[in-house]
């Protein structure tokens, strides 16, 4: 059975993640209001701005249900500002979103300005070969708590993580024509 995942497609990079998605042979679809959610295997929150996304998903009458979403056990990918917005991290503004999927603090802009972006291969936990890994204003994981495994690092800064629902990168894996990491995100979902 083909599985279906939405990519919530309120701003950033949707229509990569969907082409992905696309390409390993899943049925792919976006998600913008409450209904999108239903019938999915699994959701991926991509990268753009997370104070934007955020304040988009309390406009859309999404939060809570995402959190029911996430409560019934299915799996979730946060890609670079969907890593934020999946964290438990509200060290920043108070009134800010954050979903608390995954036991995280995290440094916004961890690797500097768009003008510092980059893009490397990265040795990643669990695969032979490193992948291929593009950061665009990225944030970084400071910390991890209970249940959490660090999956990347670059230079001591945590760059991949995920507990055994959610997944979260600190790059745009959609960026690539390296599809490893999304194949890793699928193996989540039953």
């Amino acid at each position: 059975m083909t599985k279906k995942i939405g990519v919530l497609a309120l701003q950033g990079a949707v229509t990569e993640h969907l082409q992905a998605l696309t390409k390993l042979g899943v049925t792919a679809t976006v998600v913008k209001v409450p209904v999108d959610l239903d019938d999915l295997d699994g959701l991926i929150i991509p990268g753009g701005e997370s104070t934007a996304i955020g304040r988009l998903i309390r406009e859309q009458h999404l939060e809570e249900p995402l959190r029911q979403f996430y409560a019934s056990g299915k799996a979730i990918f946060g890609t670079c500002a969907g890593l934020i917005l999946c964290s438990t991290d509200s060290s920043h503004a108070p009134d800010e979103l954050r979903l608390g999927f995954i036991d995280i603090a995290v440094e916004r802009n961890g690797f500097g300005r768009q003008v510092d972006s980059f893009e490397i291969l990265l040795p990643f936990e669990g695969m032979a070969e490193p992948v291929e890994a593009v950061f665009i204003r990225a944030p970084y994981i400071r910390s991890v708590g209970n249940g959490v495994r660090v999956l990347a690092s670059i230079d001591g800064k945590i760059v991949a993580a995920e507990n055994d629902q959610i997944l979260v990168t600190a790059f745009h894996p959609e960026l690539t024509d390296d599809l490893s990491v999304f194949e890793y995100f699928l193996k989540k979902i039953s």
